[in-house]
């Protein structure tokens, strides 16, 4: 739809019954749905979560029912709880209460629980990373505690990110700036902190997003392979006749597709 952007990708082996789709919007919302209902596609595709006017999906993952979330404020703030405190809900429903916002605040990032630290950056340039332990989990739809402090030094938080010792991370400013650093070289300090600069800014010019690039991993471990024929197929399928309302099973399709192509 007019204005509508991809907002995640998430790869999928396989629609087990014990997986999830985990979801997150701006206004504080989470969402937990079975992973086996998208597993049969439309060519205009599925609803995943009926969003509030105003209301923005910030965050997707795949989650085993069990895990514990995290949600980050702009304006500094997260919260921790348990998956299990969100009931499983159909496709269409809106979702619960994830985090109590104050005004003016808005979800930036969500992150599942595994391992690493938390690297939170904000929109002048600055950051740190938080150890996860330091984020106690309670029940969902408090205030949070602080993740990193907001000031006229750092300005708003524009992301946060699971990161390990052998990754790094990408940001991009508003002014076109794409910079590449390693995520040993910054500092692992508390919550109740500002960070430090991780970006020199002109005047003027804010931090506007943050990614993780992932460490290298072995180039025999079969998770790391990306099979690119068929994320293009994918890509066709689901572009390639808008008007039509049937199912169509993603996996036959690409198969039918790539085999006719080797003619």
């Amino acid at each position: 739809e007019q204005g509508e952007k991809i907002n995640a990708l998430l790869p999928i082996r396989e629609f087990t019954e014990n997986k999830f789709i985990f979801m997150a919007t701006s206004a504080g919302t989470v969402k937990k749905t079975p992973l086996n209902e998208f597993e049969r596609q439309r060519a205009t595709g599925k609803i995943a979560i009926d969003l509030r006017e105003g209301d923005t999906l910030v965050g997707v993952a795949v989650t085993d029912g069990q895990q514990n979330v995290l949600l980050f404020g702009s304006t500094g703030k997260a919260v921790c709880f348990n998956e299990a405190d969100v009931r499983s809900m159909g496709r269409t429903a809106s979702g619960v209460r994830g985090m109590r916002l104050q005004e003016g605040q808005k979800i930036i990032s969500l992150i599942i629980a595994t391992e690493g630290t938390v690297l939170n950056i904000t929109e002048n340039g600055y950051g740190k990373r938080t150890k996860l332990e330091e984020f106690s989990c309670h029940k969902r739809g408090g205030q949070g505690l602080i993740a990193i402090q907001t000031s006229a030094r750092n300005g708003d938080v524009v992301g946060a990110v699971l990161v390990n010792d052998n990754d790094e991370i990408m940001l991009i400013t508003d002014g076109g700036t794409l910079v590449r650093t390693r995520v040993d070289g910054i500092s692992v300090v508390g919550r109740n902190t500002q960070g430090v600069t991780i970006i020199r800014l002109d005047k003027k010019e804010k931090v506007i997003g943050v990614d993780r690039i992932e460490g290298l991993v072995d180039e025999d471990d079969d998770e790391s392979e990306i099979d690119v024929d068929r994320l293009f197929v994918a890509d066709a399928v689901l572009n390639d006749d808008a008007d039509s309302e049937d199912d169509v099973d993603l996996d036959d399709y690409i198969d039918n597709e790539m085999e006719s192509g080797e003619d």
